[in-house]
Order: C-alpha cells, then sequence, then structure tokens
C-alpha cells in the first residue's frame, strides 16, 4: 500500500486525569490485554502500511516498552518498520502545543520517506477500518484532504463533539464546527485524515511561517472554504474515548459479544505486544459472570460485569462487580468493589468496601494500596 501512518499519542492526555498522569493515552491499558495504540496501529498495518512514525510528548516510557521494535506487528524492518519521534527531534526548545506543531517537529521523517499517501490519526477511537478502501474513495474524490466521519448523537448533557463537519451532497466540507454541543445526530470527525504527503509537507511549511499551531482550526475549519476538503463517512461501530467516563463505557461495552466481533475481527486481527502467563486459575467456590479475564490470574471470590487484565489476584470473599481491574492488581479477602477502575500493581486490602456510581467511577491510580 503506497500509504505510511503517523500516530499522535498524547493528544487527549489531560482528559482522562488520574489514569493518563504518568503514561500516554496511547499507551492506556484497554480491554483486558491491549493498549489503545494497537487498533490503530493494528489496522494500519492490516491496510498493508509498513512505514509508521508514532509522535510522542511527554510520560512515554510505558509507550516505547510496549511497542519496542515493532515485532508484534510486523514493523521490525531493515526498510521503513516503526519510528518513534519524540520531542525536541528537530531541535525545538519547547513542547509541541498542537499537532501542526507537532507534524512540524517530524519533518524530515516525512521528508525521507517515499509513500505518495499519509494518514494522520488519533489513538482514542476504538474501531475496524479497512484503510484500504479509505484510500480508494480519497483517490477518487479527488480532495486534498479527507477525512474520517462518523454519525454520532451528541447529547448536550456536559457533551461535546470536538470536530463536527457540514458538507453537500458530494461529500464537499463546506463547514466546520469546533466543540459542538447542541443536541443532536451529527457527522463528527474521528481523527483520521487522508492526503498526499509532498501537500502535507507544503501545507507545514505554510503553518510554520503564519505560527499555526491547530490542525483542525487552522486547518480544517480555517481553509475549507478554499482547500477541497471531503468527508468519507464510515458506517462501522466506534468507540470513542475522550473522558474516564467513556473509557470506561467503552470498556463494559466489550462484554457484548457482537461489540467485541466488530471491533476486533471485522477487517482484520488487533495485535499486542505479548506476555507469556500461565492459564488463569478458578479456586473451588469462585463465582463468575459476563465478564472478560485476561491469562495469569487467579480467581477465588465472585466477578460480574467487569474486565480482569493479566496477572489480577481475587481472594475468596471478594465481590468484584462493574469494574475495570488492570495488570497484577491484589484484591484481598472480603473485599467490595463496584464501579471502580483499579490502574496497575493496586492493593486493596481486606474488608474494604469502594462502591462508586454509574455516572461518577473510583480510580485508584498505579502502586496505591487502599
Amino acid at each position: 500500500m503506497n500509504m505510511m501512518g503517523i500516530i499522535f499519542s498524547n493528544i487527549y492526555d489531560e482528559r482522562l486525569g488520574e489514569i493518563t498522569a504518568r503514561r500516554t493515552l496511547a499507551s492506556l491499558p484497554f480491554g483486558g490485554r491491549y493498549r489503545l495504540i494497537d487498533f490503530v496501529l493494528s489496522g494500519m498495518v492490516n491496510a498493508g502500511m509498513t512505514n509508521v512514525g508514532v509522535i510522542t510528548k511527554q510520560n512515554y516510557q510505558s509507550l516505547m516498552d510496549h511497542l519496542g521494535c515493532g515485532a508484534e506487528w510486523d514493523l521490525d524492518r531493515k526498510v521503513d518498520g516503526l519510528f518513534i519521534l519524540p520531542p525536541f527531534g528537530q531541535g525545538q526548545k519547547s513542547v509541541y502545543r498542537g499537532k501542526l506543531e507537532a507534524l512540524w517537529g517530524t519533518r524530515r521523517f516525512l521528508e525521507r520517506s517515499n509513500e505518495e499517501y499519509v494518514l494522520l490519526a488519533d489513538t482514542n477511537i476504538i474501531c475496524s477500518i479497512d484503510y484500504r478502501e479509505m484510500i480508494r474513495r480519497h483517490i477518487e474524490s479527488g480532495a486534498e484532504i479527507s477525512m474520517i466521519t462518523k454519525r454520532e448523537e451528541i447529547t448536550g448533557l456536559g457533551d461535546s463533539c470536538d470536530v463536527v463537519v457540514r458538507s453537500d451532497s458530494a461529500g464537499r466540507v463546506k463547514d466546520v464546527l469546533m466543540h459542538y454541543s447542541v443536541p443532536g445526530i451529527e457527522n463528527a470527525a474521528i481523527g483520521m485524515y487522508i492526503m498526499k504527503r509532498t501537500f502535507l509537507i507544503e501545507l507545514l511549511k505554510e503553518s510554520h511561517s503564519y505560527n499555526l499551531v491547530d490542525f483542525e482550526r487552522d486547518i480544517i475549519q480555517s481553509k475549507c472554504a478554499y482547500l477541497h476538503i471531503t468527508e468519507l463517512p464510515f458506517d462501522g461501530r466506534i468507540l470513542r474515548i475522550d473522558s474516564l467516563g467513556k473509557y470506561f463505557s467503552a470498556n463494559m461495552a466489550l462484554l457484548d459479544a457482537s461489540v467485541r466481533n466488530e471491533i476486533f475481527s471485522r477487517h482484520g486481527l488487533v495485535y499486542t505486544k505479548i506476555r507469556d502467563e500461565v492459564p488463569t486459575h478458578y479456586g473451588s467456590g469462585c463465582r463468575l459472570k459476563n465478564s472478560l479475564i485476561a491469562d495469569g490470574c487467579r480467581i477465588f471470590g465472585e466477578v460480574e460485569n467487569s474486565i480482569l487484565f493479566r496477572g489480577v489476584t481475587v481472594a475468596k470473599g471478594a465481590k468484584i462487580k462493574n469494574c475495570i481491574i488492570m495488570q497484577d492488581t491484589k484484591i484481598d479477602e472480603n473485599v467490595e468493589l463496584d464501579y471502580t477502575i483499579c490502574d496497575k500493581d493496586v492493593t486493596i486490602t481486606r474488608d474494604r468496601v469502594l462502591m462508586g456510581v454509574p455516572a461518577h467511577q473510583i480510580v485508584i491510580t498505579k502502586g496505591k494500596v487502599v
């Protein structure tokens, strides 16, 4: 495939509070054994892309540990492959303020690449997209920039959409609304853009001369009147993660088999870092209902409507309900948890009771002892 990928790993970090305080959004654990970056990266690989750059900003140690040399995605190559693009790589004196500045800092990577097209993508959208079909539609449209969109409902109850587009019957974008919160069904951008690599480089040079920093506001919104920007509607399922509540609900959505089937296998498999673990041990008397439990766990208590990552221990008498329990967390005897998110390496000591509510989950940060 004659297209390369650029992934933004940090764009929505600040929106998820404590669970992204020491990691990028891209490396946030999801679905029992995955990280958010796995989905967009696997989609690129499944579409035949062999040259992918991951733009980082801060707190990217866990992301580097997860990606390694890219072997799990078949990107450990002599030519092209997976590239981590850290800040200050081009002599910048400050961390980038927006996507345009981030891309300007990676311009040499873009200039050295040979692919004709480039896909820019965020990591906060979980979906299974056939990018080969999208690039075909982009070429047929004759557009300078194509943006992938999805029909979504905006409730207006503290909910907004970062980018809403209005287009004509041919799909050409005529208006762009930022941080739109009026209730209704709208065509919302999902942070994925396709264009020619050379066009992007020229766009970056012009943007740098005007000190522009925000790709959506300074390019997509401000220039849609004279650039040929088209939308490519996506009809599949997406899980949008731009708040702690949506992170929780996106994980819980995976308890539905139809959602899992569409997210994990509609257009190819989802790959992740391999970690060899023993099979999960289910002790005598344990009870489980409608849960996803990764390998390496030891379950002696009760687990219902929950997602457990690798190496979690649930002691006898513990009751876990509507929870996300991340890697290597230990739940002692007679603990009760409901609507709780436990980060990695947490210990909940015996007889503790932590009860959140559907609209506000309790969060226990990494390594805490409660």
